[in-house]
Formats: C-alpha cells, structure tokens, sequence
C-alpha cells in the first residue's frame, strides 16, 4: 500500500546573494520575486499539489514564524510549525522533521521553501516515482539537468539503472571547479544536485544514526523537550543549539550505499542569484528582465529591479540594477554570487541595510520608517484588524499618534481611549501603553517619536498576546 507523502518544508537562509531586496528579517522566501505569490507560498501549494491535502510540515526559525503562518493562511495552507532556535543547516531540520512522525512512517518530501519551479505535472510526476523509490528503502534526491558547467552548485552522478527511471547515487561532487565541472558533465552523467530529497522517515533516521549518531541524539531530544507556544512547536533550545551543523546531503546522502537519483524533466532554479532570477525571468528582444517602473533604452542582457520610484537606464549591458526602498545595487552580472560580500562589508560596517527594509514586520502587522533626524523619527503603523501591540513603555521617548485610517482602542496609563480618523493622542515618556485595531479594516497610524533615544530596545513589555519577552 503507498504510504502518505508528507511534505518537509525548510524556510531557513538569508538569500544574501538577493541583497538589497531579500535581508535577514525578511529573507528570499518570504518575497515576491517570481510569480504574484512569494516563493515559500508557492513551494506550499506546489507541495500541496504534489501529495495530496497532507498537512505540510513547515521549519523555520523563531523570528519568522508569524510571518509563515500568515503566508500560508493566505492561501489556505495550514501547516505544523516547528521552530528553529537557531539555525542548524538541514540534517538537523530534517531529522526532527522525521521523527515528529516517525510512529506513522510516512514517506517525506523534503522541499527548500526558496526554490522556483516550472512544470507542474512533470514535477508531481517525479515525486510519484521518488515516493515509490522511497517505498523500497531508498533514500532519493532529484537530479538537475545542467545548463552549463556551473561552478556555484553541487554534482551528482548516476551509477547503475533502478526501476521508475531512476539509477543508483554513483558520487556527489560539492561544488567542483569550472574545468571538473566541463568533465563530469561531458561524460552524460551528471547532474545538478536540487536539494530536495523523498526518503522513508524511519528509513531517513535509520541512516542518520548509522553516519551521524550525534545529531540523531541532539535532534530527538530537541523534539522531546518541545513546548506549544501559540499553535506552534518551539524545539527545545539547549539540545537543538547542542546540535552539530551539517547538510543532510553530507551528514547522509553522501555516505549511504542506499542513495538514488531521478532525473528532473522539470525547470527548476534556486533563485540562488540575481542572475539566476534573470535567467528564468521573461525577457525583452534585448534579453532584458524588469520588474517595476523601468524604462530602457540602449540596454541589453540586464536585469533592472525597481521598487517604488522610476528606473532609467541607456547605453548598458549585462548589468544588475536593483532599486530598493533605503539601498541601490549596480553590478556587472557575471559578479552576481559576489553580491553577499556587499552585505558582509555592511556587516562589518555594523550598518543596518542587511538586516532589515525601512518596512519592519512584526505580528500585529509591520511599520515604516517616514523620516528621521535629531531627537525625532517618524514612522507609518498598519494593525492588523484584531490585532494588538504589546502594552509596553518607553524610557527615553514619548509618542504622538495620529489616526489616518480605521478604528483604534488606546491604553494609555489608567485611561482607554477610542480614536477615529483624524483624530490623535500622545503617550509620555515611562507612561504604559497598548495601541489595538478596535475596527474590521487595517488601521493605519503616523507614529511621531521624540525623545533622547529612539532605539527599538527601548522597550519594557507587560502583557504581549505573541509571547514576545
């Protein structure tokens, strides 16, 4: 009897080479950059697509959960959560994965939550005969066809032939240099490695205790000192940061004697790049892809990424061009994985423009940075209907509040306020506070602070529906 598909979701990785678009607080997964839908939602109606109504199991880390479950309840997926302390490469998420269904034995379909693909009945088509591959005690991963001897992925090369159009793992090549990459893929093959794998979970343990005994220790303590918090799994913190940090290709793929690969004859891209966005974009007669207000002229074989305001460009070629809403990226597209030493030098700069945009999200819903200057800073609110910041105060600022849209109920000291469009208050400096959406609609809020320090820790909570400390 085929056993379920349960699909394993890794919404981990900053996608810094997607800087200034993806940051760390909102990373690649979470963005727009393909279709309408950001990729983690369309990884999770692929996923959906490809096993049935099994509910998916998400991993993520604790930062961006609420940002998960509201990506996926807009499009009606309802997930398992788990979430990551920190981040612990994908051995360690998938084994607690596996093991949080370990008594029901299904069969895992273990997706990145950044990836693109194209070819819906092709891929489902694939898992089909991964699963069954999967059935018989193989562990199996999905082989890329390679366009070019590309030096930024992982190989794989197929040995002998295995039922369902798969073949036995005959080796896998990390990231070989141009020349070794020309080679293996001149002898037919060798594939591209996709990261995305169809193994048993019992089968996927099994093998992991053999070849990484610790990790499975690590891993299944992290589950067993799990605790519910709001509707999600928190993993226990000591044993999951206890965990050694290893890929699952390397803590097992590459070890087992039990490894197949099936040959994609699907389009699949990591998003891993801009010029890897720019080669699965539609392109122009020039073979230029843009997003947003973009005029051209004289251009050819550029990616041009605008955001809110019109981008202009004459007389380039092959550049990357990718205006955000605080930064601008220009580069030759051929330096395109280079792009993550631009956000290692912010880093070391101890800038902020790899962390975060001027829009923040947080649970209630997110702020914008307006303007800023001595002593004052203005931002723009938006609460969720329903929703509720935490009740809170500040030592070294105050805050005018003014409604520009939408219904709120304001806690300020002893006092509850109702305010209506147009209409303000103001919260003093060490004065308690809650700001909450009384209404059905979005409220929207301009938000003056003034005060000696304007920093986001300059602030004490009291009560927070989000179980932020």
């Amino acid at each position: 009897m085929q056993k379920n598909i349960v699909p394993v979701i890794l919404c981990g990785g900053a996608g810094s080479r997607l800087w200034p678009v993806s940051r760390q607080l909102l990373p690649k997964q979470f963005l727009p950059l393909v279709t309408g839908r950001t990729l983690l939602q369309d990884t999770a109606l692929r996923a959906r697509e490809a096993a049935g109504a099994t509910q998916p199991i998400v991993i993520c880390n604790e930062a961006h959960r609420f940002l998960v479950q509201d990506q996926l309840a807009e499009i009606g997926v309802a997930a398992r959560i788990m979430l990551e302390p920190a981040g612990r490469s994908t051995a360690a998420a998938v084994a607690v994965a596996a093991i949080a269904c370990e008594k029901e034995d299904p069969v895992l379909l273990v997706l990145a939550s950044d990836h693109a693909i194209r070819g819906t009945e092709a891929f489902n088509g694939a898992v089909r005969r991964a699963a069954e591959v999967a059935a018989g005690g193989m562990l199996a991963t999905f082989g890329i066809a390679p366009a070019r001897p590309d030096s930024g992925f992982g190989y794989i090369e197929r040995g002998e032939a295995l039922n369902n159009g798969a073949y036995k793992v005959l080796r896998f090549v990390e990231k070989p240099a141009a020349a070794e990459a020309e080679k293996l893929i001149a002898t037919g093959r060798a594939y591209w490695n996709s990261g995305m794998f169809v193994f048993g979970a019992r089968r996927l343990l099994e093998e992991l205790g053999r070849y990484r005994p610790d990790i499975l220790a690590a891993a299944r303590k992290a589950v067993e000192t799990a605790s519910d918090d709001l509707g999600f799994l928190r993993l226990g913190k000591e044993a999951f940061l206890a965990c050694p940090a290893e890929a699952i290709d390397r803590a097992v793929m590459e070890r087992t004697a039990q490894a197949a690969v099936i040959p994609a004859d699907f389009e699949w891209s990591d998003v891993g790049s801009w010029d890897a966005l720019w080669d699965i974009a539609q392109k122009d007669a020039d073979g230029n892809a843009a997003r947003g207000d973009v005029r051209m002229q004289d251009t050819r074989e550029s990616l041009v990424f605008g955001d809110r305001r019109l981008v202009a460009t004459l007389g380039v070629e092959g550049l990357i061009i990718v205006d955000s809403d605080d930064a601008l990226l220009v580069a030759d597209r051929s330096r395109s994985q280079d792009v993550r030493e631009v956000v290692e030098d912010l880093k070391r700069a101890n800038r902020s423009e790899h962390l975060s945009h001027t829009r923040v999200y947080r649970p209630w819903g997110y702020y914008e940075q307006v303007d800023a200057g001595e002593r004052f800073q203005v931002k723009r609110l938006m609460v969720k209907p329903g929703a509720a910041l935490s009740l809170q105060l500040h030592r070294k600022r105050a805050e005018h509040w003014v409604v520009v849209s939408g219904r709120a109920r304001v806690t300020r000291g002893e006092d509850t306020l109702h305010l209506e469009e147009n209409q303000s208050t103001y919260i003093p400096v060490g004065t308690r506070h809650r700001l909450e959406n009384a209404g059905s609609e979005p409220l929207l809020i301009i938000e003056v602070q003034s005060g000696s320090y304007l920093g986001e820790d300059d602030i004490e909570r009291f009560e927070d529906r989000y179980g932020r400390g």
